[in-house]
């Protein structure tokens, strides 16, 4: 498994939502509710959107899947923070015929279309419906999503094919690259909400049963949730699909509600407390002391990150203890605090001054 980077454009968990531009009234009847009932309730809004022709997905991802150079924002060969191998041009690169990455880009249903027997309205909905590299979709083909350690092939910009590591699940599996896990398994939870209960024709897998995901994957993918949070990318392509097919992914809007659906957080919340971490001064001049207790994990990892996602230091701990960090540059920063069982139990920014 990859070391997870924080996403370019948050520092926070859940911050960059107040951006959204949610129509007023949108969410009202699921305002208070939880679990089941707030599940049923954001079904309901976001039922029967304005289902799109196939056709027409050519043309809509030119506005919901546009980087700011207006090529095509392919999450299968793009480098956030970098320079990628290659990017395309829309329409004139799309698919078409391909042999190798680089070739087209092509129209991916991230949720495979056969586990819902490409029916519609699903298999237009634009929501899943992504931009990616002709090559890269078909090696991808309808391997649930994953965690892998030793890839059988890689994709020039780190995706990964190969045998899932994440417990619970052994078969062939799609790791894509860290600053996208977040926008997939928000996609998922899209998914599971948008046809819950309209999903009796649908496939049983190793990753779902119908439109639900199994425990290890919805496990998976609330980490991946918690870990690269909601970016200015997934709130302006929600924006956008709203404008053609009239709903919204309620979990970029408000990414909280995943807790509060499905329960997942609370282990971490508490895992958190316990820990009794302080961190300060904060903001500082560069010189970070982190305090905590320990009494119940082995080790715990501090990662820092540069908000572009580079990793610039680390220190492992076994038990409680006061470290130290010097950055000797101002600016934003995020620090992580992992566990090897609970991966993610921490996600601050830091500021530094001069």
């Amino acid at each position: 498994m990859k070391r997870f980077l924080v996403s370019i454009s948050a520092f926070l968990f859940f911050v960059s939502t107040v951006f959204a531009q949610i129509p007023p009234g949108y969410y009202d009847n699921a305002q208070g509710l939880s679990q089941q009932a707030l599940h049923q309730a954001l079904h309901d809004i976001i039922d029967n959107h304005n289902s799109q022709s196939y056709s027409s997905i050519w043309t809509h991802i030119q506005t919901t899947d546009v980087k700011t150079n207006g090529k095509v924002w392919d999450m299968y060969s793009d480098v956030p923070g970098g320079t990628p191998a290659y990017e395309f041009t829309f329409v004139s690169d799309q698919c078409g015929n391909y042999g190798q990455e680089g070739d087209c880009y092509n129209r991916e249903h991230s949720w495979p279309k056969s586990w819902f027997n490409d029916q519609s309205p699903m298999n237009t909905d634009l929501h899943h419906i992504v931009p990616t590299d002709g090559y890269v979709n078909g090696r991808r083909s309808n391997y649930p999503f994953g965690e892998v350690d030793n890839a059988s092939w890689t994709s020039t910009n780190g995706c990964e094919l190969g045998q899932n590591t994440y417990s619970g699940s052994s078969g062939l599996s799609f790791e894509p690259i860290d600053e996208y896990k977040g926008d997939f398994a928000r996609i998922y939870f899209y998914m599971a909400t948008r046809y819950y209960n309209e999903d009796g024709s649908w496939q049983t897998n190793d990753m779902v049963n119908g439109a639900q995901l199994k425990p290890w994957a919805l496990q998976m993918l609330y980490q991946w949730h918690r870990m690269d949070t909601v970016s200015q990318k997934e709130i302006d392509r929600n924006n956008a699909i709203y404008t053609i097919q009239n709903n919204r992914n309620p979990f970029v809007d408000h990414p909280e509600w995943v807790d509060s659906i499905w329960q997942i957080g609370v282990k971490y919340k508490n895992i958190e407390k316990n820990l009794n971490i302080s961190i300060y001064p904060n903001p500082s001049n560069g010189e970070i002391f982190i305090n905590f207790s320990n009494s119940e994990l082995k080790e715990i990892k501090f990662s820092i990150y540069t908000v572009e996602g580079k990793l610039i230091q680390e220190i492992i701990s076994t038990s409680a203890s006061t470290e130290k960090i010097d950055i000797d540059k101002k600016g934003f920063y995020v620090l992580k605090a992992f566990s090897n069982d609970y991966n993610l139990i921490l996600n601050k920014k830091i500021i530094v001054y001069e």
